[in-house]
């Protein structure tokens, strides 16, 4: 995504499958014979939910799968697909609660189909992949015992995938990716999709906060595969009943490894904070329940802190932005787009009205009192 234009054809190009399309296409691929299906929300990809018809000699396996319709523009790097499902299969034998992936009936965790669309043929890359019980953390209550779960999970995650190996990982080397948080001084070039006021001028000082205090620290961060997109749509949970008889949320799933790249371990707490706020009432002291979870799997550095509070501000930006300039491109999907936005602007700029110092200390001393267990 090197340009503004990279972005658009890929927006543009968000497949429009029928469900008797979609039907067809996973008989043909997979050989499972479809019953029901059901859109799923997304970005600028096509997900379905799927439901298989049983054979009536057939008992075992799972019934319900999500399809993944990759847009004409990320079907073109069909290595990088590869990696990722890879991942997915190696975090699900490691014990976390991720998809398993369908092969399809050669034998492969992916397939590029081409349609005929009279002016051009479009190539999809689809993969099938079990459905996970549960609901998204955007619409469960979240304590702060749950919040640190999320951040040790995160950082979990990414210690696990130290140990993954792939012919192909280089792929994870996204170097002009929008959504990879190093990336921030690239959205100069869509600043033009927001309105002229404070918040355009908070995102242009975040930009230029980033560059001065940011990147010239990169070196200092400790690198590792990131998620990426631990979003409140992107974790399930399910509830159950406590001894005391109240309910007790735990993570059931872990979705979407699409944003997956070469990042930092203070990416991914960053990227998980500004996220578990989205929905919060008191979202300034989620970010001390999230890094006291990750920091009991990998404690950040003085460096790695430091950076912190830039970090969420700017992956609100990163948000905020590609949001705006993804309604202009696709208004018919505007619901889904400006989820963050919704109350993401408004936590923002409370961020920044405080101030880094006021933040931290906040952060800081929530994640200092979970050592003593007055916090547990």
């Amino acid at each position: 995504m090197s340009s503004g234009d990279d972005r658009q054809s890929q927006a543009l190009a968000k497949p429009s499958f029928s469900d008797i399309q979609v039907s067809a296409l996973v008989e043909s691929v997979f050989g499972l014979k479809v019953s029901k299906i059901q859109p799923l929300p997304s970005y600028d990809d096509q997900n379905f939910h799927v439901c298989i018809s049983r054979s009536r000699d057939s008992t075992d396996g799972p019934t319900e799968y999500v399809l993944k319709i990759n847009n004409t523009e990320s079907s073109k790097n069909p290595d990088l697909i590869e990696v990722q499902n890879h991942i997915i299969m190696f975090l699900n034998a490691a014990g976390f609660p991720t998809a398993s992936v369908c092969r399809t009936k050669g034998d492969s965790t992916a397939s590029i189909i081409s349609i005929d669309s009279g002016s051009e043929i479009k190539s999809y890359l689809v993969r099938l992949l079990t459905y996970l019980p549960g609901r998204p953390i955007a619409e469960s209550p979240i304590s702060p015992q749950l919040l640190y779960e999320i951040g040790r999970l995160a950082a979990q995650l990414d210690k696990t995938l130290e140990k993954f190996h792939h012919p192909k990982l280089s792929c994870l080397h996204r170097e002009n990716f929008i959504w990879n948080l190093k990336n921030v001084p690239l959205l100069e070039k869509y600043l033009y999709a927001l309105d002229q006021d404070r918040n355009q001028e908070i995102v242009e000082q975040v930009i230029k906060l980033f560059k001065e205090e940011v990147m010239t620290k990169l070196s200092l961060f400790r690198e590792c595969i990131n998620h990426g997109d631990l979003n409140d749509h992107n974790i399930l949970v399910e509830s159950s009943k406590s001894a005391s008889g109240d309910a007790v949320y735990q993570v059931s799933g872990i979705l979407d490894f699409d944003d997956m790249s070469y990042g930092y371990y203070v990416f991914e707490v960053a990227i998980t904070i500004t996220y578990m706020m989205i929905e919060s009432k008191n979202p300034i002291h989620v970010g001390g329940h999230v890094l006291a979870g990750f920091e009991s799997v990998i404690p950040l550095t003085a460096v790695e802190r430091g950076a912190l509070f830039l970090l969420v501000c700017s992956r609100f930006c990163q948000s905020l932005v590609m949001a705006a300039y993804s309604c202009q491109l696709h208004p018919e999907n505007k619901e889904y787009l400006m989820i963050t936005a919704k109350t993401g602007w408004k936590h923002l700029q409370q961020m920044f009205d405080m101030g880094q110092k006021a933040v931290e200390e906040i952060w800081f001393d929530t994640a200092k009192s979970y050592e003593s267990g007055i916090s547990m």
